[in-house]
């Protein structure tokens, strides 16, 4: 089963208030009315029991159900509810509208979560975390219809944006943290702990990469830095100048010589424990320092 079936499975067994099963009724229904006929189309089993129960408790209508075979690769169950009778009451009770529903329908907070609710058991997809990428997304057929979602989505702070994709506009979340807010705004508590559980431990992998590429970034650079520093001294032997280094620094140039991928602060303690003679870090650096700026001055002496 997939992630996006497991939340609709989830959010379709929660208990609603009358009003609230109204609100998601009318989402249901706005999406699922064509031509004066409602027929609402689902793969999933409890979502089709859902809008059966909300047809039957509010209307006292009992859908004609069908259950058929799929086309696509998947072959899934196709669960067809129709409804027959009191249409255009129905239609008028749900605030149905061309581009949207009546005010009353989203009329607080409780009511516009119900909606949105509605509106995800018939139009929406969520990646799984886990095997991809975060992002979660509404299609529809009408422009005016997005726009409107994007704003209720919006009014929860989740960030949604509309993309025109081919015949279809697309609503679309693609933060993990909105998405996840999102899930609580539906009351899917179970699929939000276990989304949490994975977006953590994927941004604590990201962060461990990140800093063993910067830990490797520096390990680079470290050696880099000894090679030219190699490369220094024996530029200086072999132009016969290498006697114009004081003792010290021939002594610091043996042992980069031979300890080439030591940190300077390694190497401070190596040159301290192996001669006795204690060195810091800031002591190494001056004086390869001074190699280096000896070094540049034979070059360029060279150069003229």
């Amino acid at each position: 089963m997939s992630f996006t079936a497991v939340v609709k499975d989830e959010v379709s067994k929660l208990d609603s208030s009358s009003a609230e099963k109204v609100s998601e009724l009318s989402a249901i229904v706005q999406n699922s009315y064509y031509n004066g006929e409602i027929k609402v189309v689902t793969e999933n089993n409890a979502v089709a029991r859902l809008v059966y129960l909300l047809f039957k408790d509010l209307f006292g209508i009992h859908c004609k159900v069908s259950v058929r075979r799929g086309y696509n690769y998947n072959k899934n169950l196709l669960y067809t509810l129709e409804v027959k009778s009191k249409i255009c009451d129905i239609v008028k009770a749900l605030g149905i509208g061309e581009n949207g529903p009546d005010e009353f329908i989203y009329a607080d907070e409780d009511l516009l979560q119900a909606y949105l609710k509605g509106v995800f058991l018939m139009k929406a997809s969520v990646n799984d975390p886990k095997t991809s990428r975060y992002h979660l997304e509404f299609n529809f057929d009408n422009l005016n219809y997005a726009s409107f979602i994007c704003e209720c989505l919006n009014h929860f702070n989740l960030n949604s944006k509309v993309l025109h994709r081919e015949h279809r506009y697309v609503v679309y979340i693609k933060e993990a943290e909105k998405i996840g807010d999102f899930l609580r705004i539906i009351g899917a508590v179970k699929a939000v702990l276990y989304y949490e559980d994975i977006r953590i431990y994927r941004d604590h992998k990201n962060m461990t990469n990140r800093l063993n590429n910067c830990e490797q970034a520096n390990v680079d650079k470290i050696i880099e830095t000894a090679m030219e520093q190699v490369r220094d001294i024996k530029y200086l032997k072999e132009k016969d100048v290498y006697d114009l280094l004081s003792d010290k620094e021939k002594e610091v140039s043996e042992y980069r010589v031979k300890y080439p991928e030591a940190s300077l602060i390694e190497l401070s303690e190596i040159i301290s424990v192996e001669t006795g003679n204690k060195i810091t870090k800031s002591g190494v650096y001056h004086r390869l320092n001074k190699i280096r700026q000896l070094a540049l001055k034979m070059k360029e002496k060279s150069e003229n």
